[in-house]
């Protein structure tokens, strides 16, 4: 059986939803800005937005406005 692709964001969104399982990103840790994850990660500006929100929508991180983006949560089950 061959895999699905999957969008680039979903990707990114896994790698960083396993780094908050594992502890690499623990509670309260601040993901990186924007134009720090474009380079860190080799993705556009409009994929990082996407991954983010992606983030959000699965509750493991918060956005503040002017402070960043940091960890609540870690995945269900992990």
């Amino acid at each position: 059986m061959t895999e699905l692709p999957r969008y680039a964001y979903v990707v990114l969104a896994d790698r960083i939803a396993a780094d908050i399982t594992s502890g690499t990103l623990p509670l309260g840790a601040r993901l990186p800005g924007e134009r720090e994850a474009t380079d860190l990660y080799a993705v556009s500006i409009g994929t990082w937005r996407r991954t983010v929100r992606e983030l959000r929508e699965r509750g493991l991180v918060a956005t503040l406005p002017a402070k960043g983006t940091f960890v609540i949560a870690a995945p269900a089950g992990g």
